[in-house]
């Protein structure tokens, strides 16, 4: 595997938030966590970028344990919820931020950032300042940032949560289309159920701190391990192609 936890841990005032958590992930694939509030999917990321140490087990990248390292030193890129981009600087300063720190020239750094801006949609707008874009935009801004550095994965916390509905439709379909063209491992934290399905190549369910199952999107909805996932995961008829992608999902309420 590519990507691995190993047995994680974490306790918060003697509570575990994750136990125990094993799984993995093929280079080039996109792994969904999913799960309701506080059932340690966002724990789980922090541990994967190095912003929490884990009570207990390992994080494996391309066959290198990372567990201990900083993460300044790891060849991952998150992108936060809040996007955490930087409002004093230019969109094209915002993408290029952290070609700094890897010997780029000012010019070489132009040049990439240029190319990024271009694979998110947004050439015409690097001079721009991140208050004059809209939620859509600085989420593309976010996503550039982090896959300029090449990163080995990249780790998104929510990062479709403030988008209003409809944007979010088209930014599943700009995330999907980025991670295929450029074959980044990615593993996305989200709540959202439609957002998973539609997403994943895999998918790892979890409650309470524990994985409960791990599978396809296919497997997971078409055969859900246990009663909670069934529930959690029952609000939507899908109509699957026959490779086991989705062609269509119908809310409850909708016609087909």
């Amino acid at each position: 595997m590519y990507l691995e936890l190993d047995r994680l841990s974490k306790q918060f005032d003697g509570k575990y938030a994750v136990h125990d958590l094993s799984l993995g992930l093929e280079e080039g694939g996109l792994l969904c966590i999913l799960g309701s509030s506080g059932c340690g999917k966002t724990t789980t990321l922090n541990m994967i970028g190095g912003f929490l140490k884990p009570d207990g087990g390992r994080v494996l990248l391309d066959g290198q344990d990372i567990t201990a390292l900083p993460p300044e030193r790891r060849p991952v890129s998150t992108v936060f919820q809040s996007y955490g981009l930087f409002p004093h600087m230019s969109v094209l300063q915002n993408v290029t931020y952290g070609l700094k720190f890897r010997g780029y020239s000012r010019a070489e750094a132009k040049e990439k950032g240029r190319r990024y801006l271009s694979l998110v949609g947004l050439a015409e707008r690097e001079d721009a300042r991140i208050g004059e874009l809209s939620g859509g935009q600085q989420q593309r801004v976010a996503l550039a940032r982090a896959l300029i550095v090449e990163p080995k994965l990249c780790l998104l916390d929510e990062p479709l949560s403030n988008l209003d509905a409809a944007l979010r439709v088209r930014m599943r379909g700009e995330l999907k289309r980025l991670q295929r063209e450029l074959g980044i491992t990615m593993v996305f934290v989200t709540h959202d159920q439609e957002e998973a399905l539609i997403l994943a190549d895999s998918i790892a369910v979890m409650s309470e701190g524990e994985l409960l199952q791990l599978g396809s999107a296919e497997e997971v909805f078409r055969r859900p391990a246990n009663n909670y996932i069934a529930s959690f995961l029952g609000l939507n008829d899908i109509v699957w192609k026959d490779d086991g992608s989705v062609l269509k999902v119908i809310r409850h309420g909708e016609k087909g």
